[in-house]
């Protein structure tokens, strides 16, 4: 082996790839539990886990390719982004996990850290007030009671591979659990909303807009202090800055 990738590294967790294996180590096991046991249940393809060392936990490669990343040009044609779709709808009509996950948070809760967090953006001058303050009223229409979906929780396009138009796995299942679906495709859509209505082809029901369209300014909202502090730069062109401008 010629060399040691490092995918993603911060102070919570570090994942590394080594040939044809991911080596992941969390700071917090109950990620990794709710790992394994969503991937044994999810109804999509997910990767085989090789080996299981606490904090350490490693699984095999996929094999295709993801359909791009946050900031970066998407790849695959609309039959890719539509399958993606229908194994998402695949997943979200599966039987309910016996645990919350990222995407089913109390409504209250999320209202209050979402108010604070843009109070903490715009006193730091990290953000401007407008851009904020447009974005707050537009997730408001993401703060409702939601029926509840298997969801994966963190649900990036980079998590999901695909050859040609079959998807070959979903990775990366740590904030999996119940959860509003919509949320879910907000974010495998997240800077990419031109692949939105091939997405909801795949997927195959009617969709609320505004609910997609709230879910990017949450997501963006909440994000953007915590990657700065993390190393990650939400500026970046198409990241989660540019989203939030989107919205004006």
């Amino acid at each position: 082996m010629d060399e040691v990738e490092v995918v993603v590294a911060h102070s919570e967790r570090a994942t590394l790839r080594v040939g044809d294996v991911f080596v992941k180590v969390d700071a917090d096991q109950a990620r990794t539990d709710v790992e394994v046991e969503a991937m044994s249940l999810a109804p999509v393809p997910t990767p085989e886990v090789l080996w299981r060392e606490p904090p350490v936990l490693a699984i095999a490669a996929l094999p295709g390719t993801t359909l791009g990343r946050l900031g970066g040009p998407s790849t695959g044609a609309s039959a890719a982004w539509a399958a993606a779709g229908a194994a998402i709808r695949k997943l979200h009509d599966a039987p309910l996990p016996p645990w919350p996950g990222r995407a089913d948070r109390d409504v209250v809760a999320l209202a209050t850290e979402l108010d604070d967090e843009c109070e903490s953006l715009v006193t730091s001058g990290l953000l401007p007030a407008d851009l904020v303050a447009r974005n707050r009223r537009a997730a408001e229409a993401a703060l409702r009671p939601w029926p509840l979906a298997f969801t994966h929780g963190d649900l990036q396009i980079a998590h999901v591979f695909v050859e040609g138009d079959e998807v070959t796995g979903i990775i990366d299942w740590s904030e999996a659990g119940r959860g509003d679906a919509l949320y879910d495709l907000a974010t495998f859509t997240l800077g990419h909303e031109e692949h939105l209505d091939d997405v909801l082809a795949g997927y195959g029901t009617d969709i609320d807009l505004d609910v997609i369209h709230a879910w990017w300014s949450v997501r963006s909202l909440l994000a953007v202090r915590w990657l700065t502090e993390h190393g990650f730069d939400p500026f970046a062109p198409g990241c989660e800055v540019d989203v939030l401008r989107s919205r004006m």
